[in-house]
């Protein structure tokens, strides 16, 4: 069965308790990135055995780490990428002997996920990100110039050719995360994780068990028409979820709350159960509720509560059904 779980930043606040008040026992975790870098960086064993001990003392258990050493230089292929991506094998050492199952990445250069707006009046007054991809047309290159998507595969398969052999010693699975948003080029840098085939193109790249995928539904459903049949084509490599919704395009979009986005969650939850997904599924990018602040817009604490209420509730009847269907054909 599914496994809900819910992403804490490492050093312990409210929300820890409020979302194990919830219900909930497993955790996304992140390295410790503002400690001071040293003898002994976030990525080291030592330091994630100290956040994998702050989690667990407090009942969760850690199985998907989901932020990473810098990777600008080894995204771009330029001098010092060897040596980024060095810490990536230290990582998933250490997370190997640890018995962290799942590394979340990503390969957007030098921008991560992006919105052109916080601040989206939604249902009851809630605020939502969004993106428009107009207010983006004009923007100035980086400081990088132009990166065609071509250099950004050469640069993944010589990344990946390094890192999966690590990665199966260890027995950690790599899990990517599509572009956010899903277009190619933002300010003149190619983004390749934005399609449907671009993910089966990376499942061929470097044909690994421990290659795979971070099913974040907000962007796959802007991939695609059907998000069930995609979740059924990816099946046994589809490692960590992000179930979440929008309304739009992925040229303008909004973030929505999870019960009034465009996606069928009820299908995409029994698409989950029947290719026996048994990994972690977390909410991703809620609304901003009253009483909460938007400071960290899309990860307010009590918006973060609805959706673990949705989707246990969600989980709940899919499975029920699916034995109540079960034991009317055996009667």
């Amino acid at each position: 069965m599914i496994q809900i779980a819910e992403f804490l930043p490492p050093v312990h606040s409210s929300l820890w308790d409020l979302v194990a008040q919830c219900g909930v026992t497993d955790v996304v975790g992140a390295l410790d990135l503002n400690q001071e870098l040293g003898p002994e960086p976030p990525w080291s064993f030592s330091s994630l055995r100290r956040v994998k001990s702050a989690y667990e003392d407090r009942g969760f258990k850690l199985s998907v780490i989901e932020s990473r050493p810098p990777l600008t230089r080894a995204k771009l292929g330029l001098d010092g990428r060897d040596e980024e991506i060095d810490t990536v094998c230290e990582l998933l050492e250490a997370m190997g002997t640890l018995g962290i199952d799942v590394w979340c990445y990503e390969w957007m250069p030098v921008m991560n996920w992006m919105r052109t707006s916080t601040t989206i009046v939604s249902r009851g007054g809630a605020l939502v990100t969004g993106y428009d991809h107009r207010h983006m047309r004009d923007a100035p290159l980086t400081a990088y110039g132009e990166v065609p998507e071509e250099r950004l595969w050469d640069n993944l398969r010589y990344f990946l050719a390094r890192a999966l052999p690590v990665a199966e010693s260890a027995g950690v699975k790599l899990a990517m995360h599509p572009d956010d948003p899903p277009l190619s080029p933002i300010r003149g840098l190619g983004r390749i994780m934005r399609s449907v085939e671009n993910f089966q193109r990376l499942l061929d790249l470097v044909p690994s068990p421990m290659n795979g995928i971070a099913l974040c539904q907000g962007n796959f459903t802007l991939m695609t028409k059907d998000l069930p049949a995609a979740i059924h084509r990816f099946a046994d490599k589809i490692f960590f979820v992000h179930m979440r919704d929008v309304a739009g395009t992925k040229e303008k979009f909004q973030e929505t709350f999870h019960d009034a986005g465009q996606t069928d969650m009820v299908a995409c939850m029994r698409a989950y159960r029947d290719i026996g997904f048994s990994g972690l599924l977390r909410p991703d990018h809620v609304p901003t509720m009253a009483g909460d602040d938007n400071e960290q817009a899309g990860y307010s604490s009590i918006g973060r509560l609805f959706a673990i209420g949705y989707l246990k509730g969600l989980r709940e009847a899919v499975y029920c059904e699916a034995g109540a269907t079960a034991s009317t054909a055996a009667s």
